[in-house]
């Protein structure tokens, strides 16, 4: 790389040359920058006498925990149900020197799945909603067969206050860079089980839900999920689909991700820092007094 040095093939972080201004005094020094890197997500599937490949996503990411990147975008986009589906998950791809990057993923299903991946044409429909309202987006949920979360259960505020404090501790990447998002997972009790990065905040929280799911762990009825940025609706409707009945976000809620936490029983915190928060849907599940 010409105007980056990689720290080394694995790094999340490369060092770039930079003019810092500071009260109008000018120095050049380096400075850590967040890889990205593109990343194409391929599926083999069908009997041993027909196996097909697709391309099915590409991708900027930050590079690490690929595999559960690609096995979280399958889960959430209704492609996958299960990880007894996936028979391997392995990385290729090579740049024009022939050095390995990583950035093919080629999840391999056992040969006795088969897929549908015209559910893929919901995920171009909601990020392409020109001309397209709000409740069409709702209803092509329900055709996917999703349902509303009916969790029981409560979280004091004061562990609700104290969730974007913990996950900020926990992203190191973030620390050196300052341009990552990230995603946690954390039980009733407060306590953070996962935490990923990434650039994009969608891949951040597939790769957290995958990591679950690779592990069988959905749906996660316990749990809640706490986000760095904004509540978008792509991210309501990954929560809905791996059964996570409360979402926390640093930053604003949209319309439409209100209008789907409302309708599938799912609680909805928007603004949560130490002192604050705003609840936009299901307050029944915080209890704001403890």
């Amino acid at each position: 790389m010409s105007e980056a040095n990689r720290v080394d093939s694995e790094s999340r972080v490369c060092e770039v040359p930079i003019h810092q201004v500071l009260a109008a005094e000018t120095s050049a020094r380096a400075d850590c920058v967040v890889v990205e890197e593109p990343m194409e997500i391929r599926v083999v599937y069908g009997p041993p006498e027909k196996r097909v490949m697709r391309s099915v996503s590409i991708t900027m990411r930050t590079p690490g925990h690929d595999d559960e990147l690609a096995a979280g975008f399958l889960f959430t986009e209704g492609i996958l149900n299960s990880p007894q589906q996936i028979g391997q998950i392995e990385t290729r791809g090579v740049d024009p020197d022939g050095k390995s990057t990583g950035n093919i993923v080629r999840v391999s299903l056992r040969d006795s799945e088969n897929v549908d991946l015209s559910r893929l044409q919901r995920h171009f429909f909601t990020t392409s909603s020109c001309g397209v309202c709000g409740k069409a987006s709702l209803d092509a949920l329900e055709v996917q067969g999703l349902r509303p979360l009916d969790a029981d259960w409560t979280i004091s505020g004061k562990r609700i206050t104290a969730l974007p404090g913990l996950l900020r501790a926990s992203q190191p990447t973030f620390s050196q860079t300052g341009g990552l998002h990230a995603a946690g997972i954390c039980g009733l009790d407060g306590v953070l089980l996962a935490v990923r990065e990434d650039v994009g905040r969608h891949n951040a929280v597939d790769k957290l839900l995958g990591r679950f799911f690779l592990d069988g762990q959905t749906p996660l009825s316990q749990c809640v999920m706490i986000i760095s940025g904004r509540a978008s609706f792509e991210i309501m409707q990954k929560a809905l689909v791996a059964g996570v009945p409360a979402v926390v976000a640093v930053g604003a809620p949209s319309s439409l991700a209100v209008d789907l936490a409302d309708r599938y029983g799912m609680t909805l915190v928007g603004f949560a820092s130490e002192n604050r928060f705003n609840i936009y849907a299901r307050a029944h599940r915080i209890d704001t007094a403890s």
